[in-house]
This record gives C-alpha cells, sequence and structure tokens, in this order.
C-alpha cells in the first residue's frame, strides 16, 4: 500500500517523530534530510525528494559542496528548500570547527564539591545531579535527576542512569545538597546509594561516588565506605 502523505506512515516511521522517539542516531541520511525539508513537492513526500538528492550527488559532501542551483534542480525542490539544506549543512562544517570544551577531572569529593558548592548555595530544597565523566573521570555533562525531599521513589535507578546510558558515560557521580547545610547521610541516603551501586553494576556503568554538598563542607560515601567508587 503507498502512502500518499508521510502524515499517514505509521507514527514510528515518520522521520520526526522517529527522531523524538529514538535519538538522531538511529536515523539515516534520508530520513535526517526530510526533516530538513519538512515538506515534498510535486506529489512526492519529503522522503521521497531526500532520497532523489542522495542518488543525485550520491554522498553528503557532494551535497554539501552543490550550488543552490544545482539543488534546485531536483523536482520540487525551490529555493527555500535550497538554503534550509545549505543551512543546516553549514551549521554542521561550523560545529566540526569548534574547539571542544573540556570539562573538569573529578579525582576526589573536594573536586566535585568546588564544582558543585557554587550552584548549590542557599538552595531551600535537596537537588539530585548525575555527573556523567569519560574514562579520564573528565566531566562530560551533568543533568539534574529530581528536586525536592530525597526519597527512593523520587531518585530511581531508571530516571537516574538514563542520561548516562544514552550518552554512553564510562562512569558517574551522583551529587546532591542538604539545605539544612549538614552534610551528613541519612539513612535515605545511604539505602539510594547502595541501589544506585548496585544498578550501575547492572547496566555496566561505576558509581564513583555521591558526594552529598553542605554549608562549606560535604560528605563522600566512597571516603566514608558507604560506596566502593566502581
Amino acid at each position: 500500500m503507498a502512502y500518499k502523505s508521510i502524515k499517514d506512515w505509521p507514527e514510528d516511521e515518520r522521520p520526526r517523530e522517529r527522531l523524538l522517539s529514538h535519538g538522531p542516531g538511529v536515523m539515516t541520511e534520508a530520513q535526517l534530510i526530510a526533516i530538513i525539508l519538512r515538506t515534498g513537492g510535486h506529489g512526492g513526500t519529503a522522503m521521497d525528494m531526500a532520497m532523489e538528492l542522495l542518488d543525485t550527488f550520491t554522498t553528503l559532501k557532494n551535497l554539501e559542496q552543490a550550488s543552490p542551483n544545482e539543488l534546485c534542480a531536483i523536482k520540487g525542490l525551490g529555493k527555500a528548500k535550497a538554503a534550509q539544506i545549505k543551512a543546516a549543512l553549514e551549521l554542521g562544517r561550523r560545529l566540526l570547527r569548534e574547539p571542544s570544551v573540556k570539562g573538569p577531572v573529578f579525582s576526589t569529593g573536594q573536586d566535585v564539591y568546588s564544582y558543585f558548592h557554587p550552584r548549590f548555595q542557599n538552595m531551600q530544597k535537596e537537588v539530585f545531579h548525575c555527573a556523567m565523566l569519560d574514562v579520564k573521570n573528565r566531566l562530560i555533562k551533568d543533568v539534574r535527576i529530581s528536586e525536592g525531599t530525597l526519597t527512593s521513589s523520587i531518585v530511581h535507578p531508571r530516571e537516574a542512569f538514563r542520561d548516562a546510558i544514552r550518552d554512553c558515560a564510562a562512569s558517574v557521580i551522583f551529587v546532591h545538597n542538604h539545605p539544612s547545610g549538614d552534610p551528613s547521610p541519612s539513612r535515605e541516603d545511604i539505602s539510594i546509594t547502595e541501589k544506585l551501586e548496585n544498578a550501575g553494576m547492572t547496566v555496566g556503568i561505576k558509581v564513583l561516588d555521591h558526594v552529598i554538598i553542605g554549608d562549606g563542607k560535604y560528605t563522600s560515601m566512597v571516603e566514608k565506605g558507604y560506596l566502593s567508587g566502581g
């Protein structure tokens, strides 16, 4: 059965919906180009036009080097779509030229405290973060997992490791604050640390530490012996 429009396709096969559900890494080049084009023309879909572009220019490099007039030679592809393609490819080129900004290396609980303490100052509620690290313990990215009183129902291992799994982190350090200023771990802190360490073993991501930030001081669960540190 032929579909007249991408809107008639099953939702998981539509390029835009597929990207939002599964991420850009699973997309074909034709699907990505179709998202940039947005609509088709002359009775064809955006996917039809994307595949014709790839058939005509054979590689993304050739497509990037093509002039707007050459792109407009594709049936149904006007100046607006040619401009969309050129703009997207130029952004890709500029991204490759952009210098990589490296994050700090976390070797000790003090390193973690120094990085996070300024961000947690004067907060009136607990905020739980996951710091994702590469193989050299350098920060890739940190994400907020939850906000509010720390309980096992709020900090679920599935949510805690979701971004780390997606971004292929080698290890993680969990960080949260105690608005009271006292970083001494509660029984709930210790219990959650154990659950997260076990979850990390299951998904193959080391939990290097869980650091509690207080007022001018911190507690490292590794240094206190509540966590093996991977």
